[in-house]
């Protein structure tokens, strides 16, 4: 495997499309009911990830040429101290083998990262604990998922004197 992350280009919109809802359709169906993978996957049409990507700084991770993953950082509610994580998929083929956390460790040193004191990400039922795992906590100690489907998570920057 050659892996890269790079910023998402217009044209990857797509690709990057298909992508999430191959994911969606595999790897998050196992957790939610065919109607909510329904949702998800309508919320994740080309038009809507050229949307996001405006709105922030969209990744692509790639295995040469081939689009394998996502992630997209950008300011929480226009906050300039707090940031949000959203559109973290990747491929099922790749899932384990350190993708997923270069696409986190790349949005963590993107300039909405770097100036975040607090980086919130809703998380799945699926992909929780991986967040969990690269130090992501649950937010005001909330530990049940968000109407069912989400949970809410966050990581704060230590505080220095």
């Amino acid at each position: 495997m050659n892996i890269t992350v790079r910023r998402f280009e217009k044209a990857d919109a797509g690709v990057v499309s298909a992508a999430v809802c191959e994911t969606v359709r595999v790897s998050n169906a196992k957790d939610y009911p065919p109607e909510y993978i329904d949702v998800l996957i309508a919320q994740h049409s080309p038009e809507v990830i050229a949307e996001r990507a405006e709105q922030g700084h969209m990744y692509v991770a790639c295995d040469g040429d081939r689009i394998i993953g996502t992630g997209t950082i950008t300011g929480y509610w226009g906050s300039t101290t707090e940031s949000i994580l959203l559109t973290i998929f990747v491929l099922p083929e790749y899932q384990g083998k350190g993708v997923g956390r270069r696409i986190i460790e790349t949005l963590e040193q993107d300039e909405y990262g770097k100036r975040a004191n607090r980086i919130e990400i809703p998380a799945s039922l699926t992909g929780v604990h991986f967040y969990r795992h690269l130090g992501y906590d649950y937010k005001d100690g909330i530990t049940e998922p968000e109407d069912g489907v989400m949970y809410r998570l966050e990581k704060r920057k230590p505080v220095t004197d």
